[in-house]
């Protein structure tokens, strides 16, 4: 009975320790996030009200053609390129695209969303805002080719209506303060949450049965094991939400720079694999083209890194 009890206060030592310095760090990066969402998505709003986000879009048109895709299809993606996915599906489903088209387009636009504050996201990890912008916006068009060329031509109508007509500049702010300020609640909520369990995971060994659990499908991937709690807070959550645990994982030093970086070139393209593969499959995209196209361009950008690194290393030898 004593026994239990000191393991029962032992534990509880442990939990509260655990909370104690996850705080700290966790409300910077909640401040340092909320800060960036809150000044990134006004300034989003005044692109829109002064037309630039249609303007950016009617210049992509021919290389949207090009692609095999609609011109009229450069408007979402621009609008999910420096909003985020949910932008892009209300600008979707104000045209009559096809099945096929949606899933290729959807495909775009999760390889390459919420491009400034999830960008700023991989940056404060170690990885180059250069190097991340240049590899989701490239995969995007590249995937899309790709689906372009191997997709068959499928038959689909779009029954969702977009019922938002023009507004005004004070009824914009209005919806963007309320909107922002519900985003900016889930987030600091899910920051923390998210903060905690990492630690106390790390705590009680569970990263590591994660590891081994994850161990085949990260060596698939060509990502290392200990990156195991990440990808699935990544693939899961996504990176803005899960800012706070990847920031704090990387600074920490259990994980190398070498190996932050394989993971962020992989998660880049390969995030938030529930709530916005579910929302665009709704609207008409084919769920698994959606997951398996970028889990494949994920794999090729992360093995060619890979080549990269080990001819370094040869040439370091010499």
């Amino acid at each position: 009975m004593t026994c239990n009890s000191s393991k029962d206060k032992s534990v509880k030592q442990r939990v509260i320790r655990s909370i104690k310095e996850v705080l700290p760090n966790t409300t910077k990066t909640c401040i340092w996030i909320v800060r960036l969402t809150v000044i990134v998505s006004l300034l989003i709003v005044f692109l829109q009200y002064f037309n630039i986000l249609p303007l950016i879009s009617k210049f992509l048109s021919p290389v949207f053609n090009f692609i095999g895709l609609p011109g009229e299809a450069a408007l979402p993606f621009v609008t999910g390129y420096f909003v985020n996915v949910y932008a892009a599906i209300s600008v979707m489903v104000a045209f009559d695209f096809d099945v096929r088209v949606i899933t290729i387009l959807s495909v775009m636009v999760m390889c390459a969303h919420n491009m400034i504050t999830e960008t700023a996201v991989q940056k404060k990890t170690g990885s180059s805002a250069v190097g991340i912008t240049l590899c989701r916006t490239l995969m995007a068009f590249i995937l899309a080719f790709c689906l372009n060329k191997v997709l068959p031509g499928h038959s689909g109508t779009n029954f969702i209506e977009n019922a938002e007509g023009t507004q005004t500049l004070l009824e914009m702010l209005k919806n963007w303060l309320f909107s922002t300020g519900r985003l900016v609640i889930k987030m600091v909520t899910l920051i923390y949450i998210l903060g905690i369990l990492q630690k106390l995971m790390n705590e009680f060994g569970v990263i590591k049965l994660l590891a081994k659990l994850f161990m085949p499908l990260l060596k698939l991937f060509g990502l290392p094991a200990k990156t195991a709690f990440l990808w699935i807070v990544a693939n899961t959550l996504g990176l803005a939400y899960g800012a706070a645990v990847m920031i704090d994982e990387s600074k920490s030093g259990q994980i190398g720079k070498r190996d932050i970086d394989l993971l962020n070139y992989h998660i880049c393209i390969s995030h938030s694999n529930f709530e916005d593969l579910f929302l665009l499959s709704a609207i008409g995209g084919i769920w698994y083209v959606l997951l398996v196209s970028r889990w494949i361009g994920a794999m090729a950008i992360v093995w060619g890194l890979r080549l990269v690194y080990y001819e370094e290393q040869l040439i370091n030898k010499r």
